[in-house]
Protein backbone atom coordinates (compact mmCIF):
# COMPACT_ATOMS: atom_id res chain seq x y z
CA UNK A 1 0.00 0.00 0.00
CA UNK A 2 1.56 3.14 -1.16
CA UNK A 3 2.06 6.27 1.55
CA UNK A 4 0.19 8.78 -0.83
CA UNK A 5 -1.27 9.35 -4.20
CA UNK A 6 -0.14 11.67 -6.77
CA UNK A 7 -2.50 13.40 -8.75
CA UNK A 8 -3.40 17.15 -10.11
CA UNK A 9 -4.82 20.02 -7.00
CA UNK A 10 -6.63 22.68 -7.98
CA UNK A 11 -6.58 26.15 -5.38
CA UNK A 12 -9.64 28.19 -5.76
CA UNK A 13 -9.22 32.02 -3.66
CA UNK A 14 -13.02 31.11 -1.96
CA UNK A 15 -15.40 28.62 -0.59
CA UNK A 16 -17.73 29.11 -3.11
CA UNK A 17 -15.72 28.70 -5.93
CA UNK A 18 -14.42 26.06 -4.45
CA UNK A 19 -18.01 24.31 -3.65
CA UNK A 20 -18.93 24.96 -7.40
CA UNK A 21 -15.96 23.09 -8.71
CA UNK A 22 -16.30 20.05 -6.39
CA UNK A 23 -19.79 19.79 -8.00
CA UNK A 24 -18.78 20.20 -11.41
CA UNK A 25 -15.98 17.66 -11.16
CA UNK A 26 -18.42 15.35 -9.38
CA UNK A 27 -20.38 15.26 -12.55
CA UNK A 28 -18.01 15.52 -14.94
CA UNK A 29 -17.23 11.45 -13.34
CA UNK A 30 -14.76 11.74 -10.83
CA UNK A 31 -15.14 9.95 -7.44
CA UNK A 32 -12.10 9.55 -5.32
CA UNK A 33 -11.26 12.86 -5.38
CA UNK A 34 -10.61 15.01 -2.01
CA UNK A 35 -11.55 18.62 -1.01
CA UNK A 36 -9.23 20.28 0.92
CA UNK A 37 -10.25 23.45 3.29
CA UNK A 38 -9.15 25.52 6.11
CA UNK A 39 -12.56 25.60 7.82
CA UNK A 40 -15.67 23.43 7.29
CA UNK A 41 -18.16 24.57 4.14
CA UNK A 42 -21.34 23.92 4.87
CA UNK A 43 -22.66 21.66 1.31
CA UNK A 44 -19.31 20.78 0.15
CA UNK A 45 -20.15 16.75 1.32
CA UNK A 46 -23.22 17.04 -1.06
CA UNK A 47 -21.00 18.55 -4.00
CA UNK A 48 -18.71 15.41 -3.19
CA UNK A 49 -20.71 12.63 -2.72
CA UNK A 50 -19.96 12.01 0.54
CA UNK A 51 -22.20 9.53 2.29
CA UNK A 52 -23.45 10.65 5.77
CA UNK A 53 -21.29 9.48 8.71
CA UNK A 54 -22.11 6.09 10.42
CA UNK A 55 -20.13 7.86 13.58
CA UNK A 56 -23.63 8.59 15.04
CA UNK A 57 -24.82 5.18 14.80
CA UNK A 58 -21.77 3.59 17.25
CA UNK A 59 -22.51 6.27 19.28
CA UNK A 60 -25.89 5.51 19.59
CA UNK A 61 -25.11 1.97 19.84
CA UNK A 62 -23.18 2.57 22.56
CA UNK A 63 -24.95 4.57 24.73
CA UNK A 64 -27.50 2.86 24.62
CA UNK A 65 -25.12 -0.10 25.93
CA UNK A 66 -24.15 2.77 28.96
CA UNK A 67 -27.51 3.32 29.61
CA UNK A 68 -28.46 -0.61 30.03
CA UNK A 69 -24.89 -0.79 32.03
CA UNK A 70 -25.73 1.80 34.33
CA UNK A 71 -29.17 0.17 35.23
CA UNK A 72 -28.17 -3.41 35.29
CA UNK A 73 -25.10 -2.79 37.62
CA UNK A 74 -27.72 -0.46 40.08
CA UNK A 75 -30.27 -3.35 39.52
CA UNK A 76 -28.12 -5.96 40.74
CA UNK A 77 -26.54 -4.09 43.32
CA UNK A 78 -30.01 -2.84 44.85
CA UNK A 79 -32.02 -6.16 44.18
CA UNK A 80 -30.08 -8.81 43.96
CA UNK A 81 -26.83 -8.65 45.64
CA UNK A 82 -27.55 -6.41 48.40
CA UNK A 83 -30.78 -5.19 48.83
CA UNK A 84 -30.79 -2.60 51.54
CA UNK A 85 -34.47 -0.86 52.43
CA UNK A 86 -32.72 3.21 52.45
CA UNK A 87 -35.25 5.85 53.39
CA UNK A 88 -38.42 4.09 52.83
CA UNK A 89 -37.28 3.50 49.38
CA UNK A 90 -37.69 0.67 47.12
CA UNK A 91 -34.89 -1.85 46.17
CA UNK A 92 -35.67 -0.80 42.23
CA UNK A 93 -36.31 2.90 42.49
CA UNK A 94 -35.83 4.18 39.08
CA UNK A 95 -35.83 7.77 39.79
CA UNK A 96 -32.33 7.00 41.80
CA UNK A 97 -30.79 5.19 39.13
CA UNK A 98 -31.47 8.35 36.53
CA UNK A 99 -28.20 10.43 37.24
CA UNK A 100 -25.60 6.87 36.71
CA UNK A 101 -27.57 5.76 33.71
CA UNK A 102 -27.37 8.94 32.28
CA UNK A 103 -23.91 9.85 33.35
CA UNK A 104 -22.86 6.12 31.63
CA UNK A 105 -24.68 6.91 28.58
CA UNK A 106 -22.85 9.78 27.95
CA UNK A 107 -19.48 8.05 28.98
CA UNK A 108 -20.02 5.61 26.62
CA UNK A 109 -21.30 7.47 23.95
CA UNK A 110 -18.57 9.79 23.87
CA UNK A 111 -15.85 7.07 23.82
CA UNK A 112 -16.77 5.27 21.48
CA UNK A 113 -17.27 7.98 18.84
CA UNK A 114 -13.51 9.07 19.94
CA UNK A 115 -12.70 5.78 19.42
CA UNK A 116 -14.28 5.33 16.05
CA UNK A 117 -12.94 8.08 14.93
CA UNK A 118 -9.71 8.24 15.72
CA UNK A 119 -8.81 4.36 15.28
CA UNK A 120 -10.86 3.22 12.62
CA UNK A 121 -12.00 6.01 10.41
CA UNK A 122 -8.62 7.82 10.77
CA UNK A 123 -6.63 4.72 11.26
CA UNK A 124 -4.01 6.39 13.96
CA UNK A 125 -1.89 6.21 15.17
CA UNK A 126 0.21 6.36 11.69
CA UNK A 127 4.04 5.57 12.72
CA UNK A 128 5.65 6.65 9.39
CA UNK A 129 2.80 9.31 7.81
CA UNK A 130 3.61 10.50 4.68
CA UNK A 131 4.69 13.53 4.16
CA UNK A 132 2.19 15.88 1.64
CA UNK A 133 2.32 18.84 -0.01
CA UNK A 134 2.57 21.83 2.80
CA UNK A 135 0.07 24.06 0.61
CA UNK A 136 -2.55 21.42 0.70
CA UNK A 137 -2.90 21.99 4.40
CA UNK A 138 -2.32 25.13 4.90
CA UNK A 139 -5.21 28.27 4.51
CA UNK A 140 -6.35 27.62 0.78
CA UNK A 141 -9.14 26.18 -0.82
CA UNK A 142 -8.48 22.90 -2.89
CA UNK A 143 -9.44 19.96 -4.76
CA UNK A 144 -6.99 16.79 -5.34
CA UNK A 145 -7.70 14.65 -8.13
CA UNK A 146 -5.56 11.23 -7.64
CA UNK A 147 -4.30 9.52 -10.72
CA UNK A 148 -5.81 6.52 -9.23
CA UNK A 149 -9.75 8.07 -10.27
CA UNK A 150 -11.37 6.22 -12.83
CA UNK A 151 -11.29 8.51 -16.17
CA UNK A 152 -8.12 10.15 -15.14
CA UNK A 153 -6.38 12.48 -17.58
CA UNK A 154 -3.94 15.14 -16.50
CA UNK A 155 -4.83 17.08 -19.19
CA UNK A 156 -8.52 16.65 -19.03
CA UNK A 157 -8.15 17.62 -15.58
CA UNK A 158 -6.16 20.77 -15.89
CA UNK A 159 -8.30 22.22 -18.31
CA UNK A 160 -11.53 21.44 -16.29
CA UNK A 161 -10.03 23.36 -13.18
CA UNK A 162 -8.71 26.29 -15.60
CA UNK A 163 -12.33 26.26 -16.67
CA UNK A 164 -14.05 26.19 -13.17
CA UNK A 165 -11.73 29.15 -11.88
CA UNK A 166 -8.62 27.83 -10.61
CA UNK A 167 -6.09 30.31 -9.45
CA UNK A 168 -3.18 27.73 -9.23
CA UNK A 169 -3.15 24.12 -10.95
CA UNK A 170 -0.38 21.63 -10.44
CA UNK A 171 0.83 18.03 -9.44
CA UNK A 172 0.93 17.29 -6.27
CA UNK A 173 1.65 14.35 -3.50
CA UNK A 174 -1.60 13.57 -0.90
Amino acid sequence: MAKYSSGIVGFWPDEHKLLDAATHTRKAGFKKFDALTPFPVHGLDEACGLNRSWIPWVTFVFGVAGFLAGWGFQYYVNVVDWPVIIGGKPHHSLPAFVPVMFELTILFGALSSVAACFFVACRLPKVDPPVIDPELSCNKFALFVPESDFGYDEGKVKEMFEKLGATEIRKAEF
